[in-house]
């Protein structure tokens, strides 16, 4: 797939300027060229969401409690327990983090299953689908190919609706949907998690889901020991509780803190560990609500568990670093697809690929595109249109917006003074 995406033929109708841009081009990678908001790290071989940052927070949140538990915290218990029993307890500590943290980049730092775009838009199946087009869809006002907005596809018997994507210009498979913080259609999309600043899909929800119930257990862990660190001052001083808190008032904080983090990431393991049991996405749990009718993907509590768990994470269907030409990504997205929106949708201007223009509502532009008709119509064929009062309105102003459609379209908006001097003597 990613190979054929970057060894299309080039369209016929390039001009030599930019054919001699793409094939003399310099060489560069695809995370350089990529039109996603992602964010790349080594030379392609780490991807990241847009809020990559968020993951400075996290780390700090995880690693800072358990510094202070090690620091201030393991110093009683070391002699309050043997030894060997009091390093093991800090090193446990230190190692669950470490391994927590390492869980934290592997869910972050990999691609979470990203759909590769499309250089166009794909072709009709059949003409039949024409007849099938919804009302809202572009392309039923302005004559673009006949792409329905879904699909009916067969899950296990069931038929699932699919839909297209404008943005990559494909049909997205079952239970995948684009997300727009990182732009991208991305595999069995769960959410977009903004404490490891990546999308949560197919190829990294198993270490999402490791993450979390690691950090649930370290909370604990931590809460625990302190509340025994409080009883053997408790026992050793023999105070009350307040006493002893204000004897040791980093366990009183660790344990307020640790109690409020473990019912924030335990809640969310339970709720994940439900979806795991009946095979849902926090996506599909929002969205379709599968307790009122069959779910399709369910294969059973072991099934499911094992497609999580134990199933083989798919290979990333994008090679971030393969080589490409410097301007063939860009260039040839935006002549291709430009072309062929004017030529095949001329009354909407798209968000095209370059991601530099807005897309206009497709009624202003309607509105708009029949006035530039109507001037290049008396070009043209020098006849009256027919909504037009041309006896009140003999000087016609071309505002800025219809000049740089016409433009864009490659139309001549003014009529020459001759067939200016031919409207009004007709009239």
């Amino acid at each position: 797939m990613q190979d054929t995406m970057y060894a299309s033929a080039l369209p016929p109708h390039l001009s030599d300027s930019n054919r001699r841009i793409i094939d003399g081009g310099p060489s560069s990678r695809v995370y350089q060229t990529w039109k996603g908001s992602n964010r790349f790290c080594c030379g392609g071989r780490l991807i990241f969401g847009p809020d990559a940052r968020s993951l400075f927070l996290t780390v700090f949140l995880i690693v800072t409690p358990v510094i202070l538990f090690c620091t201030f915290v393991s110093q009683r218990l070391f002699h309050e327990f043997d030894d060997h029993i009091g390093n093991l307890i800090v090193a446990i500590s230190a190692i669950f983090t470490l391994y927590i943290v390492i869980l934290l980049f592997l869910t972050s730092g990999r691609d979470p299953g990203i759909i590769p775009r499309n250089l166009h838009p794909p072709e009709p199946e059949d003409e039949a689908d024409g007849s099938n087009l919804s009302a809202d869809w572009p392309g039923s006002r302005t004559g673009a190919p006949n792409l329905p907005p879904t699909k009916d596809v067969t899950v296990k018997g069931m038929v699932v609706k699919v839909k297209y994507c404008q943005t990559c210009m494909l049909y997205r498979p079952p239970r995948c949907s684009h997300c727009s913080i990182c732009n991208n259609c991305v595999e069995r999309f769960d959410h977009h998690c903004p404490w490891v600043g990546q999308c949560i899909g197919k190829r990294n929800y198993r270490f999402f889901f490791m993450f979390i119930s690691s950090t649930t257990m370290l909370c604990l862990y931590v809460f625990a020991f302190c509340w025994v660190n409080i009883s053997k001052i408790m026992d050793e001083y023999q105070c009350d509780l307040w006493r002893a808190l204000v004897k040791s008032p980093m366990s009183g904080i660790l344990i307020l803190y640790t109690f409020i983090a473990a019912w924030f990431v335990g809640g969310l393991t339970g709720f994940h560990l439900y979806l795991i049991i009946t095979n849902q996405t926090t996506y599909e749990n929002f969205r379709y609500r599968y307790d009122s009718k069959m779910n399709p993907y369910n294969r059973g509590c072991v099934g499911n568990l094992w497609e999580i768990f134990f199933s083989k994470i798919p290979p990333s269907k994008n090679n971030f670093r393969a080589k490409v030409k410097g301007e063939t990504s860009s260039v040839y997205n935006s002549v291709s697809v430009g072309l062929t929106m004017s030529q095949e949708m001329p009354k909407t201007s798209f968000d095209l690929e370059m991601g530099k223009r807005q897309a206009v509502a497709a009624e202003d532009l309607e509105d708009i595109q029949s006035q530039i008709d109507s001037v290049g119509g008396l070009e043209r064929c020098g006849t009256e249109p027919p909504h037009a009062k041309w006896n009140q309105r003999n000087n016609w102003e071309i505002t800025p917006d219809m000049r740089m459609l016409a433009d864009e379209f490659g139309m001549q908006y003014g009529p020459c003074p001759t067939e200016r001097e031919k409207i009004h003597g007709d009239q």
